[in-house]
């Protein structure tokens, strides 16, 4: 019987900037298909380096990593990335449908002509994430909310089997956060998510697992995130704070 590997399986991973002491060591953990995750931790403990290990960027000194059974840099066309933010020059004119039409980029292809193909997959995520009317808008006129809202859609795009955000709320009042996680728990339906957040409290009420790097991982289901698990992450007297999730 063949069995479907995990979508992301990190094994004995360790990496440094550098003659210093590693930012990651010994890291081991899986994500499995349809699962909604969430990677947290201190700032400089690694979340960011362990991202950029999953996607490629970065090559771990010691250890392996594989997503759906690959290399990372081979997986990559599977995955649609979110960075926390998108630098723009506010006076170029880059209008949301063209940021949109980016996730159809692939490696070795120049930017446009797109095809039909490329069009509609573009139309159809600017519907999903509910930004319709706004495509030929400059990308830098519009709100947080709604950056982050095109971020998504360019990420969704080419319809990824993983989707790999980095702290997708940053930025955003609580409305419209409650809103952008419930949108992201309506995707997780056809993909995988793995998202990096400072809110615990607030993922807490949505996701099902839970990533904790702090130079080591531990994962841990959502219900297993108490008080103990927090103090020896955090190293100190850290509140988690439940948010309501429909205020």
């Amino acid at each position: 019987m063949t069995t479907t590997p995990p979508v992301i399986d990190v094994q004995g991973v360790s990496f440094a900037f550098g003659p210093v002491e590693p930012i990651l060591r010994d890291v081991s953990f899986t994500v499995e298909r349809g699962d909604f995750a969430s990677i947290i931790g201190p700032n400089g403990g690694g979340k960011t380096t362990l991202v950029k290990l999953i996607l490629g960027l970065l090559s771990p000194q010691s250890g392996r990593i594989r997503v759906f059974g690959e290399s990372p840099e081979k997986a990559r066309p599977r995955i649609g990335a979110m960075p926390q933010h998108a630098v723009t020059d506010a006076h170029f004119p880059i209008r949301v449908i063209d940021v949109v039409l980016m996730g159809c980029l692939r490696p070795g292809r120049n930017f446009g002509p797109f095809s039909s193909a490329d069009n509609d997959a573009a139309s159809e995520a600017i519907v999903r994430v509910g930004i319709e009317g706004l495509e030929h808008q400059a990308y830098s006129t519009l709100s947080g909310g709604q950056r982050q809202r095109v971020l998504l859609a360019r990420a969704i795009a080419p319809k990824p089997e993983l989707l790999l955000l980095d702290e997708p709320e940053a930025g955003l009042d609580r409305k419209v956060e409650q809103d952008f996680f419930d949108l992201l728990e309506e995707l997780n339906q056809d993909s995988t998510v793995v998202l990096v957040s400072h809110d615990l409290g607030f993922v807490a009420s949505f996701v099902r697992t839970v990533i904790c790097v702090h130079g080591t991982v531990d994962v841990h289901p959502t219900s297993h995130l108490d008080g103990s698990v927090i103090n020896t992450l955090y190293g100190g007297d850290v509140h988690m704070v439940h948010h309501d999730r429909h205020l």
